[in-house]
């Protein structure tokens, strides 16, 4: 009897304790809510109250302003991905004609004007200052130019911290000829993808890109159209509503690459809404900054009119990111025999399946054995192989890489999981 009444007296003084712990973490003064106490205790009891999942609710928002002012309002680390489409500071001189004497209606508004190259260089630095406060730790910024500016903001962005991953060259399949016939046609435009800072987590999204480019690893020129035709935004005049209107190609391949479904994209250059569209499309929040108010309006009416895909068109998983299946789990689950043969794509190397999910190499003096990988690797004398798709079962009169048979698993594990 006395015993229990020292265990009942240890366990409630344990429990009581630990509450007056939790309560001295917070200042007499302090002014906590009772969801922060809450939240502090659940800390306390290593119950985690962050979650990754992805907010439901996508957030449209067109902001008219200026876009230095509007990104410092944002809340800082609130946006995943910036696409940005600055001015280039062309710097033209007169007019440009055609050899029939038309005008070209060139890029010659006021916004892309600045009084010296002082300025333009101040004006990054401000911009892309109060971009990088409003982007994630594990953020990325993608910024887009031509020659006339896209080395000084490439320049400038290592200034402040970020860190370059790619150049990626926009060809142009149908680019504007070189009228005055003292250059070479300029048929490219330059983007810059670059992660917050070198420690930045940023997301690379390298199987849906492969799969964009039948199944070839995708490079860092893509070869694309203008903005053309139907696509091309007009105004009641019939003239072109802005005079850069990127193509929704172009953004298409940045937010697939870059982003997963529900983050948020900002793009403080707005425009007619190019980035904002997109984004729609393909399940993702924007947040588009405009000084312009008719460009703005153009972007209301055009993203209004667009229709969300569904998730199961939309979602991508990359392979890194999917529910890791060892080897075994085939043999176990009976999608491969103990004794069955494996093969390379072109039969010249063989192995045969262990019980326990390794593999013993055939034709081969010394024993070797070991994992698909490693086994692989050596028959290949190479550091490293995936043998998920070096090495082929029989499939009636084909032959497919064993990752297929992961893949069902895969798929069966989804399927289990929405259930």
């Amino acid at each position: 009897m006395y015993r229990n009444v020292l265990i009942h007296n240890y366990i409630f003084m344990n429990f009581l304790l630990f509450f007056l712990d939790v309560e001295s973490l917070i200042p007499h003064d302090s002014p906590v809510t009772n969801s922060e106490r809450v939240n502090m205790s659940s800390q306390k009891s290593n119950v985690s109250t962050r979650s990754k999942k992805k907010k439901v609710d996508l957030t449209e928002k067109i902001i008219v302003g200026e876009c230095v002012e509007e990104m410092k309002a944002l809340p800082a680390k609130s946006v995943d991905c910036i696409f940005a489409d600055p001015p280039y500071n062309l710097q033209l001189g007169g007019d440009l004609h055609r050899p029939n004497n038309s005008k070209v209606d060139a890029v010659d508004n006021d916004w892309d004007k600045f009084d010296s190259l002082k300025v333009y260089d101040q004006f990054t630095r401000e911009w892309l200052s109060a971009a990088r406060e409003a982007l994630t730790d594990d953020g990325a910024i993608w910024v887009i130019g031509s020659y006339h500016n896209i080395f000084r903001l490439g320049y400038i962005l290592q200034d402040l911290g970020f860190w370059i991953l790619n150049d990626v060259i926009w060809r142009k399949s149908n680019p504007m000829p070189n009228f005055r016939g003292r250059r070479f046609t300029n048929a490219h435009e330059t983007m810059i993808w670059a992660g917050k800072s070198e420690k930045s987590k940023y997301y690379f999204n390298y199987d849906a890109m492969k799969s964009l480019n039948e199944d070839l690893q995708m490079r860092s020129d893509w070869y694309l159209p203008l903005c053309t035709g139907a696509e091309r935004l007009k105004g009641d005049d019939g003239k072109k509503a802005h005079p850069t209107q990127k193509p929704e190609s172009l953004l298409h391949r940045v937010i697939m690459s870059s982003t997963r479904k529900g983050d948020t994209i900002l793009d403080p250059f707005f425009g007619t809404g190019t980035t904002g569209a997109v984004a729609k499309k393909l399940g993702r929040s924007f947040i588009g900054i405009e000084r312009d108010e008719t460009y703005a309006d153009h972007a209301r009416k055009r993203i209004a009119a667009i229709e969300p895909l569904k998730d199961n068109l939309i979602e991508t998983k990359p392979k890194r990111e999917q529910k890791r299946v060892p080897f075994g789990t085939l043999v176990e689950r009976g999608l491969l025999q103990p004794g069955t043969v494996l093969m390379d794509s072109k039969n010249r190397h063989k192995a045969t399946v262990h019980a326990d999910g390794s593999i013993i190499a055939q034709n081969r003096v010394d024993k070797m054995r070991g994992s698909i990988h490693k086994v692989g690797a050596a028959l290949q004398d190479a550091p490293s192989c995936n043998g998920w798709t070096f090495w082929h079962y029989k499939a009636g009169s084909k032959n497919l890489p064993i990752d297929h048979l992961r893949a069902q698993i895969r798929a069966e594990a989804e399927v289990q999981g929405h259930a």
